[in-house]
């Protein structure tokens, strides 16, 4: 077992750096994307994604599927790319089970929501902490002090935000990625020390 993730903002070079990871398995790579072609800029990303993706991996267009990482050889190197579309993708679904009702997208939002989708994420990061093969987890880190204008993008936020902790507290090595550079996360405390006060500073 080995949980490697990899988080940080758009276009920060996340996915690159995960090829390179898994380039160096020498078994088999599986790359579950949650990505939706739905309109045609959304499916050319989509399409360049696949053109530029290594012959040898795999891929496993999971959608919508539920119970997707059942279908993962379980001897297989796994790249999620990313947890960020899989946690919208679990949100809008519980969603849609409790009847969609456009006043739950804009004013308050169920407790029976919150409960379901905290249960179902929480649900698959331990899955994926737990996997016997090497995985590798493709995460955003949101919100940096932006509050959504929503009760549903407060709750994203909140679940990605709780799923991105709780992945990385198991991790075997974590990096942010900043404009193509990783930061190993791994060594950093968790309470930083206070500053020594005594020390003598230059005016």
């Amino acid at each position: 077992m080995s949980l490697v993730v990899l988080l940080g903002g758009a276009r920060a070079g996340k996915s690159a750096v995960a090829e390179r990871m898994a380039l160096a398995h020498e078994g088999t790579v599986i790359v579950a994307v949650a990505g939706s072609e739905h309109d045609d800029e959304m499916r050319r990303r989509i399409q360049k994604h696949r053109d530029e993706r290594p012959a040898t991996f795999g891929t496993l267009e999971i959608a919508d599927a539920e119970n997707w990482l059942s279908g993962v050889p379980a001897d297989a190197l796994l790249v999620v790319d990313c947890l960020t579309t899989l946690v919208g993708r679990i949100l809008g679904r519980v969603w849609m089970e409790s009847g969609g009702d456009e006043a739950e997208a804009t004013g308050v939002i169920g407790e029976e929501l919150e409960l379901e989708s905290t249960l179902r994420v929480e649900s698959l990061t331990l899955a994926l902490a737990q996997r016997r093969a090497r995985t590798i987890v493709v995460t955003n880190e949101v919100g940096e002090g932006v509050v959504p204008a929503t009760p549903m993008g407060r709750l994203f936020r909140d679940l990605l935000g709780a799923a991105n902790r709780r992945l990385v507290g198991e991790a075997d090595g974590a990096w942010l990625i900043v404009a193509g550079r990783c930061v190993d996360l791994a060594h950093l405390p968790k309470t930083p020390k206070w500053p020594n006060t005594n020390k003598r500073r230059n005016v």
